[in-house]
């Protein structure tokens, strides 16, 4: 699927808002490519939001460009990239100078708790930062990988968040007990109580989107994958419809 495909397969379920990360770049279609994408996401009458990885400033400056043309209230960023894990304090000086440049264009950081950082760490880094400009796009899972679950998210996070990505998971003990298995399931159908999760952070009365994401385990085909993506997306899709107004 590219960038293309994802906003057909977002008018097919009649979703109004894709958010682009860094595993389809925008950065890497060409100029032309860009333009025809822009113009088909406006025919289809669907907002673009952006996400990125990594704190290098050049892109992050080239997404910063990418959120004003899409009118993208902020840039997703997970921190860490590849050979490059900064500590909390790094986390801020190389983001400080890059948020008074997203201001000045309207647009926010939202940085993704993403397995290593704990939740009260990237709570400071937000506090750092200044909350007008830098919040919080809260993955439900990702945290796991650091030894907490939604509930300590949501306590420390959740008055900062900007986007949700609403991931349902089941953990379940392997067969020979063990140990135990941490897999995603379609919305709505494993351990995460959504609407308990709506709820806390509507608390906050503070705007924010809801992205549904899936971790689909691999099938025993490529075809098998992709119709068990479709299909999880779909539930998914009418389960959230059903929890969150229009």
């Amino acid at each position: 699927m590219n960038a293309f495909d994802l906003l057909a397969e977002a008018a097919r379920l009649d979703v109004r808002l894709v958010q682009i990360c860094d595993n389809l770049p925008l950065t890497r279609l060409s100029a032309a490519e860009l333009d025809r994408f822009a113009d088909r996401a406006q025919q289809l009458k669907i907002q673009v939001e952006l996400g990125t990885l990594g704190l290098d400033p050049a892109n992050l400056r080239a997404y910063l460009k990418l959120a004003r043309r899409f009118n993208a209230p902020f840039v997703r960023v997970v921190v860490d990239s590849k050979g490059d894990e900064p500590t909390p304090e790094e986390i801020v000086a190389r983001l400080r100078p890059l948020v008074k440049e997203f201001a000045t264009a309207g647009v926010r950081i939202a940085i993704e708790n993403h397995d290593r950082l704990r939740s009260g760490t990237l709570a400071w880094i937000v506090e750092q930062l200044g909350t007008q400009n830098v919040g919080i796009c809260l993955d439900t899972v990702n945290s796991f990988g650091s030894l907490e679950g939604p509930a300590v998210v949501v306590e420390n996070l959740g008055r900062y968040t900007l986007c949700l990505h609403a991931k349902d998971f089941t953990i379940q003990r392997v067969s020979h007990r063990m140990g135990f298995v941490l897999e995603g399931c379609p919305a709505g159908q494993g351990q995460l109580n959504v609407p308990w999760l709506l709820g806390e952070l509507n608390k906050f009365s503070r705007p924010f989107n809801v992205i549904l994401e899936t971790w689909v385990p691999p099938g025993n085909t490529l075809a098998d994958t992709i119709g068990q993506e479709r299909t999880w997306t779909e539930s998914g899709v009418r389960y959230l419809r059903d929890l969150i107004p229009v």
